[in-house]
């Protein structure tokens, strides 16, 4: 399937469809003009990086990629130890906040991007309310399942009706962490699967470590890796970073109308 069977970001008829990219973007150490052509043409509301810039002028490279792919640095990147949300305009941002996780004594200390997103009602129905973590769980097994645990735990402190957590969760669908998040929540490609399945490493992808979840309510109209992006190559895809992105189309439930 190829990026035109996604159904697109939502329209003045249709503003519960909310796109969501999941992207571990390497700290644009690879090709950048690839990596924005990428994110463009997969016209995302709402980008959940991983491996954001995060030493020496980090704000600056974040800027750059905010501006090359349309979009707005709302928060994350080296306050969040890598996680970076990136939005268009259609998001209205309530809140945000980073999250330091706990450190371990010897391993890279890792957060949560997060924030509360309001997108337009239909017909004076109200806003909808999306809560969305970008996360990057460890290396290390036992830590990882830990660190699953609070990743829940942020979610929920959200408190926001229906939520979305994106991330390089560093585990396969059968592990211990990722079956963690799985419980739950929903994973995106097991319920509405689209595009391809693999995304680690893009020259020969052949382990699902990427993934992006949804609380129930959410519908997941499509989730997995983008084919046929209007202007991008696979050598544009294998450039671009050494993970794959996740794309996924979401609906949201429309607030009832209150009374007038």
């Amino acid at each position: 399937m190829v990026l035109a069977d996604l159904p697109a970001s939502a329209t003045a008829q249709d503003a519960a469809v909310v796109r969501v990219l999941s992207y571990n973007i390497r700290s644009l150490r690879d090709d950048r003009q690839a990596l924005a052509r990428v994110i463009r043409a997969c016209a995302p509301d709402v980008v959940c990086v991983q491996e954001a810039p995060r030493f020496f002028r980090w704000r600056k490279a974040a800027a750059w990629l905010a501006r090359e792919t349309d979009l707005v640095h709302t928060t994350g990147g080296a306050t969040a130890t890598g996680p970076m949300l990136l939005t268009s305009l259609r998001a209205h941002v309530e809140r945000t906040e980073d999250i330091l996780l706990p450190r371990v004594p010897g391993l890279h200390r890792r957060g949560l991007a997060t924030a509360v997103l309001r997108f337009g009602g239909h017909r004076g129905a109200g806003d909808i309310r999306l809560g969305v973590v970008s996360c990057h769980l460890s290396l290390a097994a036992a830590e990882r399942y830990d660190q699953a645990g609070m990743v829940l735990d942020h979610l929920a402190a959200l408190d926001v009706p229906y939520a979305v957590l994106a991330g390089d969760i560093n585990d396969v669908p059968d592990g211990p962490a990722f079956q963690r998040l799985a419980g739950p929540l929903r994973d995106g490609w097991a319920v509405g699967p689209w595009g391809s399945e693999f995304t680690y490493s893009p020259g020969r992808p052949r382990r699902r470590i990427d993934a992006l979840f949804a609380t129930e309510g959410v519908e997941i109209l499509g989730c997995g890796v983008p084919a046929g992006l209007p202007g991008v190559t696979d050598a544009d895809l294998k450039a671009a970073s050494d993970h794959l992105p996740v794309l996924a189309a979401l609906r949201l439930p429309r607030p009832e109308p209150g009374p007038r």
